[in-house]
């Protein structure tokens, strides 16, 4: 199991489109220069693995704000973060509540919310028939099963329209590689 001090920042936007590319050299570099250590990155999308001084107050919210303010004055670029500790990676792969999705896991899609709280805002969406997509949430995660994939379902959109900003998504190949790198 890993150390509760290391972390996994999912930058949202980062590298998707023109506006906000950023050179992954650049971005563990901006990491380390935050006291971070240890600080590795998965492929050219945004998101770090990374180790983080044991402090007080150090908690994962607070962490998301040290690393949006310091993509904005060293990079110059606006993007929100969604910071898991490396036990919150490992329960998000290993409490799947929707086993179908990994058969193909380019067509399942977790999304995290930057707070818990935000999950009410999907009640009536669970509460919806998606087939033959899926939908569960479990804590600050939703987890959606695509078969035909994202482009042919308004599942993943809907998602999108009722938290806005306050989430960020990522592929179930892309999530169990950094679990992975947390463990390793």
């Amino acid at each position: 199991m890993p150390a509760p001090h290391c972390y996994a920042a999912l930058l949202r936007g980062i590298n998707v489109g023109r506006a906000k590319r950023i050179a992954m050299a650049d971005l563990r570099a901006l990491f380390e220069t935050l006291g971070f250590s240890d600080v590795r990155t998965l492929l050219n999308s945004g998101n770090v693995v990374f180790a983080a001084p044991k402090t007080k107050g150090a908690g994962a919210e607070s962490l998301q704000e040290k690393i949006e303010a310091a993509l904005a004055k060293q990079l110059a670029v606006s993007a929100n973060a969604v910071v898991l500790r490396a036990d919150e990676v490992e329960a998000i792969v290993a409490d799947n509540p929707l086993p179908q999705g990994t058969v193909e896991p380019s067509r399942y899609l977790i999304a995290v919310l930057r707070r818990s709280a935000d999950a009410v805002r999907l009640d009536e969406l669970v509460a919806k028939d998606w087939a033959p997509d899926d939908l569960a949430v479990v804590g600050r995660t939703a987890y959606m099963w695509c078969p035909k994939g994202f482009l042919d379902s308004p599942l993943p959109e809907a998602v999108g329209r009722a938290l806005r900003d306050q989430v960020t998504t990522r592929n179930w190949a892309t999530m169990t590689k950094l679990r992975a790198m947390l463990a390793g």
